[in-house]
C-alpha cells in the first residue's frame, strides 16, 4: 500500500491528461452509494451530489483542458442486434434515479464539460474510440471509471482512475488485478460471461480458470484448439459450450473506431456558466457549492475551498438542512500532499519526531497494543501524524516486536520516559480515534494522557449520529472516499491470528503509520463542518471531549463484585430453570428442548392449538417473546413458564455465570467499558458487562445488584435523577399546569391522575395513579391509543378517552408534539436543549411505519438527548470537584439516570449534598430537578 491516498497523481507527457468520465457508470455507483439524499422539494439528490463530487475531484486534481463525460443513451445498438437477450435481464431503472440524470447532464453543461449521449452507441464505446484517437495523437488519457471492462483499454497512453476509491489502473495495475494483461481482458470477460449484462461465457468458469487457461494458452482460439486437454467437469463446460465464445468475444470488445459526431480536437472545457451553476446548486440544496459561487469561487478550482488550521477542505453541505435531507456529508476531498510514511528505528529519527510534534498546534496519535482490554492492553507501537505546509506526515515508532528477525528498536522506558512530557501536556493538543482507548493504554504505563482536543469518532457522532457506524474505516471511506489497511489483512483471521507484537514490520508500519494520518485527515475534514452548527459543535466541544477523560476515569475505578454471591444466585437459578423445564414437559405431554423454536412451534400451535398470532417470514408461526407475552396475557400456561424460563436463563447468562469471569485479576474489580458514539439520542452504553440492562423491577434482578458491594469501610452511594423526562417535558412544552405540579413538588403521577379524572389529589385511587403514569410516560415514548389500551388492559376507546383527557388538561403537551412533529418535517432533524441533533431519515417517509416510528422519535428524542445531556454535564462537574476534594470518593457507574458512587464511611455525611448539589445544578430547567440519593452496603441497598 502506497502512502499516497489522495487521488493519485500520474506521470503523463501532458502536464494535464485527456479525461474521459464514465457518467453510466458512476451514476449508478453513486445511486447506491450515496444516503437517501433529497431537497427541499423532495427531488432526490443523493447521485446529483455523487456523481457531480466525483466530476469535482477530477476537476480539482487535475485541472484538465481537455475533458468529456459520457452518457449511454436510450434505445439499442449493436450488441442488441448481435445478441437480443444483450442486457435483457437488467431490472428497469428506479424512478428516484431516473429524475435525476437530467439534473445531473444540467450541471455537466454549466460546468462547461462536453457532454457526449449518442444514439446506438454506448459509453463504453465512445470512451474507447476517444481514447484510441489519443492515443494515435500520443496524447495520455485518463479515463474515469469503475467498470472492469474498460481494462482492455489501458496501455502506456490509457490509465483508469476510480475517483469512488482513489484507485489507479496501469497496465501492471491490472495485471496485478486480474492476472491476466489488458491485450487478454477481453477474453477473460469473454469466458466468465457476465450476468448483469446477461452475456454468455463457459459455465462454472470463474476468474481464477479464466486467467489460468489465458496464463497457459493465451487467446481464446488457442484455448479452443487444445480444448480437448482441459480435464474433469469445467472441460466438459467448455467444450460444450465453444460455440458461444465467438459471440461473447464481440459482446465484450469495447469499439474503438466509432463513427462519432465528434472528435478529439473538438473536446475542449468551456468556461462554466456560473448563474446556471448558482441556480441549479440552489435548486437541489448543493449548499456549499452554491455559497462558494455567492463569495464568486468558482467550485472545483484549486483555490476554492474552507480552511481549518490552513487545509483546504471541500465539502457538499454546511449543515443547513432541509426536508429529507437529513445525512449531512462532510468533507470528500481534501487537497493534502502525503508524505512517505516512515518507521522510526534510531534515536536521530525519534528525536527529530520528538521536535516536529513538540512544534506542531495539532497532532494524531494512535497506540498498537497486545490486547484490547483496556486495562490490560501494553503498548507494541505508537504513531504520529501531524502536517505542515499542506503536507500530512505520518510515522510509526516500534517498540516491542519481538517476531524471529525483527529489528533492533528504541528502548522502551526511555522512549515513554522522553515522551511523557508532551502526552501529558495540555498545551500540545492531540486528535485521535476513539482516544479512551488509548488513554487507558498509556495511563498502564503510568502516563496520563492530556490535551485531548479532538477525536474524530466523537467528531463524526456529534456531526450526525445515525448517519454511519464511527469506525475509522467506514469513516474513511465515507468521508475521505479511502480503504484502509484491515487489521485482517496482515494478522490474518481466526485461532491462528498474530498478535501485533508479531506482525512483521514491513506490514505493521504502514498499517500503523496509516492509522494516525487518516486520523488527522478525518479531523481536517469533519472539524469545519462541526463547526458550521452551533448545536452540535457545543455538544463535542463541552460535553463529549470532556467527558471522555472522566469516563475513562470511571471505568478504571471498576467496582466491586462479590463472587461468591453470585455463585450462589447461579446455582439456585440452575436449579429453578431445571423445575420449570421439568414443569413445561409435563404441560405439553413430552418433553422437547425449550430454547428450540422449531420445537416450540411444533407444541405451542400443533400439539396444544394455540392461536397463531403472527407468522415469521418463513411462513411458520412466531414464538417471538411479544408474541409468548400475549398468549400468556391471554392465559396460556406453558407460553407464561417459557417467557420465565428464558428471562432466568438470560439473567444466567448474561450476569451471574458472566460477570466472576470479568474480574479483573489486578485490582478484584470488573471495569466496563461505557460507548460514547453507539445511541443516536447521546444516552451512554456500557458494554464487558453491560451495567445498563441488569433488571431492577424482580427479585432476581436485584439479588444481582446485591454482589455489587463496597470493601470494608466503604458505602455504595446512589444518586438518581427523579422523572426526569418528564420534567424535561414540561421545561419543553411549558404547559402551565405540568410546570406548577411539579413546581408545587406533587406527585406528578398522582396530580395528573388528578387532572385526568378530575378530583382532588387525596381521591386517586393506586389504580388512577397507575393509569396516569402510563399516560405520562406513554406519550412522551409517542405511544398510541392501541398500546395504551394493551399496556392497561382496557378497552381502545377508554385508552383514547385517557389520552384525549390528558390533552385537555396539559394543551401545551399537545402542542409541543405537534409543532416539533412539524419542525422534524421541514427540518429533518430534532434537537436537545443543548443543541445535540438527532437526524431522522424517514420522517417524510412514503412507507407509513417508517414515517411513524420517526415522529414518535422527534417526541422521545429532545427529552431522552437532554436527560442523557445533563447526566453527562453531572458527570463532567462531578469529577471536576473530584479532582480537588480531599474527601473518599469516587465515582463507579452510570447506568441511565443514576450515578453509583463508593464512599468512605467517615465521609458520608460531607459527600451526600455536594453530590446532590452538582447533579441538580447541571442545567437549568424551568422546573427543578430533583435528585434521589441512598446508601447501602451493596448497590441494591443504596436504592
Amino acid at each position: 500500500m502506497t502512502s499516497m491516498q489522495q487521488a493519485p497523481q500520474l506521470e503523463f507527457n501532458s502536464k494535464a491528461p485527456f479525461i474521459l468520465v464514465d457518467g453510466s457508470s458512476y451514476l449508478f455507483r453513486a445511486f447506491h452509494a450515496m444516503p437517501p439524499l433529497t431537497n427541499s422539494k423532495g427531488h432526490a439528490t443523493g447521485a446529483i451530489f455523487g456523481v457531480v463530487n466525483m466530476i469535482g475531484k477530477l476537476l480539482e486534481q487535475y485541472q484538465p483542458e481537455r475533458i468529456a463525460v459520457a452518457f449511454d443513451a436510450k434505445g439499442k445498438n449493436f450488441r442488441h442486434e448481435l445478441y437480443e437477450e444483450y442486457k435483457a435481464h437488467r431490472p428497469p431503472m428506479p424512478d428516484e434515479l431516473r429524475i435525476q440524470i437530467e439534473p445531473i447532464h444540467q450541471i455537466i453543461k454549466a460546468l462547461g464539460i462536453p457532454l457526449l449521449v449518442i444514439d446506438g452507441v454506448e459509453a463504453d464505446d465512445v470512451m474507447g474510440t476517444l481514447a484510441h484517437q489519443a492515443t494515435e495523437a500520443k496524447m495520455d488519457a485518463l479515463l474515469s471509471t469503475g467498470d472492469k471492462d474498460m481494462a482492455q483499454l489501458v496501455n502506456e497512453h490509457i490509465s483508469l482512475i476510480n475517483t469512488m476509491n482513489d484507485t489507479l489502473m496501469t497496465p501492471e495495475k491490472v495485471v496485478e488485478k486480474f492476472h491476466v494483461k489488458p491485450e487478454q481482458i477481453i477474453d477473460y470477460l469473454a469466458l466468465m460471461g457476465d450476468s448483469a449484462d446477461n452475456i454468455p461465457g463457459i459455465p462454472k468458469c470463474g476468474p481464477k480458470t479464466a486467467a489460468k487457461w489465458l496464463e497457459e494458452y493465451g487467446t481464446i482460439e488457442n484455448l479452443v484448439a487444445n480444448a480437448d486437454q482441459i480435464k474433469g467437469k469445467i472441460g466438459e463446460s467448455l467444450r460444450d459450450n465453444l460455440d458461444q465464445l465467438k459471440l461473447s468475444q464481440e459482446l465484450t470488445t469495447i469499439r474503438i473506431n466509432c463513427e462519432l459526431p465528434i472528435h478529439l480536437s473538438d473536446i475542449k472545457r468551456e468556461s462554466p456558466d456560473m448563474q446556471a451553476l448558482a441556480e441549479l446548486f440552489a435548486e437541489y440544496d448543493l449548499r456549499n457549492w452554491q455559497n462558494q459561487i455567492a463569495k464568486g469561487e468558482l467550485p472545483f478550482s484549486k483555490s476554492t475551498g474552507r480552511k481549518a488550521h490552513s487545509k483546504t477542505v471541500v465539502s457538499e453541505q454546511n449543515g443547513k438542512h432541509h426536508a429529507n435531507q437529513t445525512i449531512p456529508q462532510a468533507a470528500t476531498t481534501s487537497t493534502y500532499e502525503i508524505a512517505p510514511y516512515e518507521t522510526i528505528l534510531d534515536w536521530n529519527s525519534f528525536d527529530e519526531w520528538l521536535k516536529k510534534l513538540s512544534q506542531s498546534e495539532l497532532f494524531a496519535i494512535d497506540t498498537e497494543t497486545t490486547s484490547l482490554d483496556t486495562m490490560t492492553a501494553k503498548i507494541v507501537g505508537i504513531s504520529f501524524a501531524y502536517e505542515a505546509s499542506d503536507t500530512i506526515h505520518a510515522a510509526y515508532l516500534p517498540l516491542t516486536h519481538d517476531y524471529e528477525g525483527a529489528p533492533e528498536q528504541l528502548n522502551f522506558d526511555q522512549v515513554l520516559s522522553k515522551l511523557k512530557p508532551i502526552l501529558e501536556n495540555d498545551q500540545h493538543q492531540k486528535v485521535g480515534q476513539n482516544l479512551k482507548y488509548d488513554w487507558h493504554v498509556f495511563m498502564n504505563h503510568g502516563i496520563e494522557l492530556k490535551g485531548i482536543a479532538y477525536d474524530t469518532m466523537l467528531e463524526s457522532y456529534c456531526f450526525n449520529s445515525v448517519a454511519t457506524r464511527h469506525n475509522m474505516d467506514d469513516l474513511a471511506l465515507k468521508y475521505l472516499n479511502h480503504s484502509t489497511i484491515h487489521f485482517e489483512d496482515i494478522a490474518g483471521k481466526g485461532k491462528n491470528q498474530l498478535t501485533f507484537n508479531q506482525i512483521p514490520l514491513e506490514q505493521a508500519a504502514p498499517y500503523a503509520a496509516e492509522d494516525a494520518d487518516v486520523t488527522l485527515r478525518l479531523h481536517f475534514a469533519l472539524w469545519p463542518q462541526l463547526q458550521q452548527d452551533e448545536g452540535p459543535c457545543k455538544i463535542f466541544q463541552e460535553i463529549e471531549v470532556p467527558l471522555l477523560s472522566v469516563l475513562a476515569k470511571t471505568e478504571r475505578n471498576g467496582v466491586l463484585i462479590d463472587k461468591q454471591m453470585l455463585a450462589d444466585q447461579s446455582y439456585e437459578i440452575g436449579e429453578k430453570l431445571v423445575q420449570l423445564e421439568q414443569k413445561a414437559h409435563l404441560i405439553a405431554g413430552e418433553t422437547f428442548n425449550l430454547n428450540s423454536s422449531k420445537q416450540l412451534q411444533v407444541v405451542l400451535f400443533e400439539k396444544l392449538n394455540l392461536p397463531i398470532l403472527k407468522k415469521t417470514p418463513k411462513g411458520q408461526p412466531s414464538t417471538a417473546e411479544p408474541i409468548l407475552a400475549q398468549l400468556a396475557e391471554e392465559g396460556h400456561e406453558l407460553p407464561t413458564l417459557i417467557l420465565e424460563y428464558r428471562s432466568l436463563a438470560k439473567l444466567k447468562s448474561t450476569y451471574t455465570d458472566s460477570l466472576p469471569k470479568q474480574i479483573n485479576e489486578q485490582t478484584g474489580r470488573v471495569h466496563t467499558s461505557y460507548q460514547q458514539a453507539v445511541a443516536s439520542t447521546g444516552r451512554l452504553s456500557s458494554t464487558d458487562p453491560n451495567l445498563q440492562n441488569i433488571p431492577i423491577r424482580n427479585a432476581e434482578g436485584r439479588r444481582i445488584r446485591q454482589a455489587f458491594i463496597a470493601p470494608a469501610g466503604y458505602k455504595i452511594m446512589a444518586a438518581d435523577y427523579s422523572q426526569i423526562e418528564l420534567r424535561i417535558m414540561a421545561h419543553l412544552s411549558g404547559d402551565e399546569n405540568l410546570l406548577k405540579a411539579f413546581a408545587e413538588g406533587k406527585d406528578i403521577h398522582q396530580a395528573t391522575a388528578a387532572e385526568i379524572f378530575n378530583m382532588s389529589l387525596d381521591e386517586v385511587t393506586n389504580e388512577q395513579r397507575r393509569s396516569a403514569k402510563a399516560v405520562n410516560f406513554g406519550l412522551i415514548y409517542g405511544m398510541s391509543a392501541f398500546g395504551l389500551a394493551k399496556q392497561l388492559n382496557i378497552p381502545r376507546n377508554l385508552a383514547q378517552e385517557y389520552i384525549n383527557l390528558y390533552f385537555s388538561r396539559y394543551p401545551g403537551v399537545q402542542s409541543y408534539m405537534e409543532t416539533t412533529q412539524a419542525n422534524a418535517r421541514e427540518k429533518g432533524y430534532v434537537e436537545t436543549l443543548m443543541g445535540r441533533r438527532l437526524y431522522l431519515p424517514d420522517i417524510n417517509a412514503k412507507n407509513g411505519q417508517l414515517r411513524q416510528y420517526a415522529e414518535r422519535t422527534a417526541i422521545n428524542a429532545p427529552m431522552q438527548g437532554t436527560a442523557a445531556d445533563i447526566i453527562k454535564r453531572a458527570m463532567i462537574d462531578m469529577q471536576k470537584w473530584l479532582n480537588t476534594t480531599a474527601l473518599d470518593i469516587k465515582m463507579l457507574m452510570q447506568v441511565h439516570d443514576e450515578l453509583v458512587f463508593e464512599v468512605a464511611e467517615n465521609d458520608m455525611n460531607a459527600v451526600r449534598p455536594e453530590i446532590k448539589r452538582i447533579m441538580e445544578n447541571a442545567l437549568k430547567l424551568d422546573v427543578p430537578l430533583i435528585v434521589e440519593i441512598g446508601e447501602g452496603n451493596n448497590w441494591d441497598e443504596a436504592h
